[in-house]
């Protein structure tokens, strides 16, 4: 076949449509840029369908002449994957069995491994086990180096495909080939799928100082969050706590909607807490607190390491800006970008990138992350290691903006604080930054006419 047939130009010209921007898009961008005049659109979409009828001819060619008949979704979905990774590395398609298991990601409830992984260049790496799952009681750790699963390489595999290998029913078994810093060689480690159920929220109590592990943002995290809080409370024979550490370690983001509920709860009314960007000002919302249902102004700390991203971020820098918590512990990830899903009909997804994240004070988050007030190690003393990859490592990630605003960088960084009290209720405890945080809070309160942490607005 050396030309076009007619049902391919009724395609071809349906894909021309539906790629220029729409009424209601052209409303959004509606502003002291000229409109593009009726000779510059039609220009595009020629330009567009040329472009398109070179991609039609080839997959004339493929379907009507390779040697073996090919499969025509594995050609068109191959395609679409192609197309977009020349985009940033959270920009994907999802075939329909992928964007089911994405949406059930959201409600916490999956069968499989609990791993959070990421692509650098065309290597899978581990960005962090989740608390409490096969991976973690394996002994898997941010940094490791997916090289196989089930004896296929994972050179050039897509994250979609490595997630969907690893999940299934629990009981089932997953080979995993381990490459680590001081490995001669991979390792292989079998580990048992289970059934994931991610309890978001979970608190202990420290002689009146409550310690919340927030493992990632779902449905309801916001909730759980006041139910725990509310527990603590009821531990300490109903009594307010005398300071919080709100641990987001390891907390790889979800649902905005959540991290914004989180962030209010700890704000007074109208302080803004995050807004986005996009393309020639459209997707672009500022998202601010509501003066109901806020925490006393009991002081906070703030846990954040390498593995918090998105909307970890967002909850810590949030907080920061507004003086209303001390962040401790190591950079985060750098994920400052700002992601929709779109069902298409025959049940696959698209994750499209459309926004940028910022801090209050107008901050980019991406690439940089929020930086502690205070860098804590995991070990007393400890030296940096090889650190585990962040949004700066991933390839064809986006570039560091300037900030939104005039607002001044945040301070540099200072080391753990000084000159803590001994504490016996901290004595025995092996989390050293977990340790810190509640030995710092316990300064707090326990010196006279220190107070708290306070919101500040601007």
């Amino acid at each position: 076949m050396t030309g076009l047939t007619q049902p391919w130009r009724v395609a071809l010209a349906a894909l021309i449509l539906v790629s220029g921007p729409s009424a209601a898009d052209e409303k959004k961008d509606a502003g002291p840029q000229a409109p593009a005049s009726s000779s510059e659109r039609a220009e595009k979409g020629d330009a567009t369908y040329r472009q398109l009828e070179t991609f039609a001819r080839v997959l004339s060619y493929v379907e009507n002449n390779y040697v073996e008949p090919p499969n025509q979704e594995r050609l068109i979905y191959g395609a679409i994957q192609g197309m977009l990774d020349t985009l940033d590395p959270h920009t994907v398609f999802m075939p329909p069995e992928v964007f089911r298991e994405m949406k059930i990601d959201t409600s916490g409830e999956w069968g499989g491994l609990g791993i959070e992984i990421a692509r650098k260049n065309d290597r899978i790496i581990v960005v962090a086990p989740i608390d409490d799952t096969p991976a973690a009681r394996a002994g898997l750790k941010a940094g490791d180096e997916l090289v196989g699963i089930d004896g296929e390489s994972t050179r050039g595999m897509d994250v979609g495909r490595a997630m969907q290998k690893m999940r299934g029913p629990a009981g089932g078994r997953v080979l995993l080939s381990i490459l680590r810093q001081g490995f001669s060689a991979p390792r292989e480690i079998a580990i048992i799928r289970d059934h994931i159920r991610i309890i978001s929220v979970e608190g202990e109590l420290y002689g009146g100082i409550g310690h919340v592990k927030v493992k990632n943002f779902q449905e309801r995290t916001d909730q759980y969050l006041r139910k725990e809080l509310d527990r603590l409370r009821g531990l300490n024979g109903g009594k307010e706590l005398r300071g919080l550490v709100l641990d987001l370690r390891n907390n790889p983001g979800g649902l905005l909607d959540e991290a914004v509920a989180m962030s209010d709860r700890f704000l007074p009314g109208n302080l803004p807490i995050v807004f986005t960007r996009g393309r020639d000002g459209r997707n672009s919302t500022e998202e601010r607190s509501k003066d109901r249902d806020t925490e006393k102004n009991y002081p906070v700390v703030v846990l954040v390491n390498g593995g918090s991203a998105s909307a970890s971020e967002i909850v810590a820098g949030a907080l920061q800006d507004h003086g209303r918590a001390t962040l401790m512990g190591s950079p985060t990830f750098g994920k400052g970008s700002v992601q929709t899903v779109i069902e298409l009909e025959d049940g696959s997804g698209l994750k499209l990138t459309i926004a940028r994240y910022y801090t209050p004070k107008g901050r980019s988050i991406q690439e940089r992350g929020i930086t502690p007030d205070y860098v804590v190690p995991d070990e007393p003393g400890a030296k940096p290691g090889r650190e585990a990859p962040r949004e700066k490592d991933l390839q064809r990630h986006f570039r560091a903006e300037s900030s939104a605003t005039s607002e001044p960088a945040s301070p540099a960084p200072r080391g753990p604080p000084e000159n803590l009290p001994k504490w016996e209720t901290t004595a025995a405890l092996k989390d050293y930054p977990l340790k810190v945080a509640l030995e710092y809070l316990h300064g707090l309160s326990a010196a006279p006419g220190r107070p708290p942490a306070r919101a500040e607005g601007r």
